[in-house]
This record gives C-alpha cells, sequence and structure tokens, in this order.
C-alpha cells in the first residue's frame, strides 16, 4: 500500500531534524531525502527507509526506556532515604522533648530543695 506522500515528507523531516550518527540510518536519510527533492520515490525505497527508521529508533527507544527505570529506582531508593530521614527526626525531636521534660523537672526540684 502507497504511503501518502505528505506523511512520508513529514516523517523524514522530523527524523533528519535528529543529529544521526548511525552510518546506515545517516545514508537511508540522505538517499531519501535526495530522492523527495528529485520528486521520485519508489515504493522499494521507502520501505527500505521505514525499516530502518524502525530500528534505529526501536534501539534509542530501548534505551530510553532503561535510563528511566533507571531513573525511577533511583528517585524511589531516595524517597525511601528522606522518609527513613524523616522518621529518624522524628524520634530525635521526641527525645529531646522528653529529656527537656526530665531536666526541667530536675531544675524545678533543685530550686525547691535550694529553699
Amino acid at each position: 500500500m502507497p504511503v501518502d506522500p505528505t506523511l512520508l515528507r513529514s516523517l523524514v523531516e522530523r527524523v533528519g531534524a535528529f543529529h544521526l550518527t548511525d552510518r546506515s540510518m545517516l545514508t537511508a536519510q540522505r538517499s531519501i531525502e535526495a530522492a523527495l527533492a528529485q520528486g521520485d520515490v519508489p515504493q522499494a525505497q521507502i520501505r527500505t527507509y521505514m525499516g530502518a527508521v524502525a530500528h534505529y529508533f526501536e534501539g534509542f527507544e530501548r534505551e530510553a526506556r532503561g535510563h528511566l527505570r533507571d531513573v525511577d529506582r533511583r528517585i524511589e531508593h531516595a524517597n525511601q532515604v528522606v522518609f527513613n530521614l524523616s522518621a529518624e527526626r522524628a524520634v530525635a525531636v521526641k527525645r529531646i522533648e522528653a529529656t527537656a521534660g526530665v531536666r526541667a523537672m530536675l531544675a524545678t526540684s533543685y530550686e525547691t530543695a535550694a529553699r
């Protein structure tokens, strides 16, 4: 089934906006751009180009998803650390309050005993 020429041009432009470093993808990109400039793009070339684009971007997507999983794990760990530190802080505050209460009672006892 033929590809809509407008959609093909949009795809080629969008892919062309990326910094392509893979030699085969770069070759496919330049080839399809030249064919579009001439106005005649054979269906076989379109299929080849679309296959190259699919292959190239599937790798990037896999890499990006792996990176996202790693970042999510690190965020989860950071959240757990913050939660644990908040709990430790609450315990420290309660200890300060408890010891301050004892010290206040002790001070009162010394004042009473000194009279």
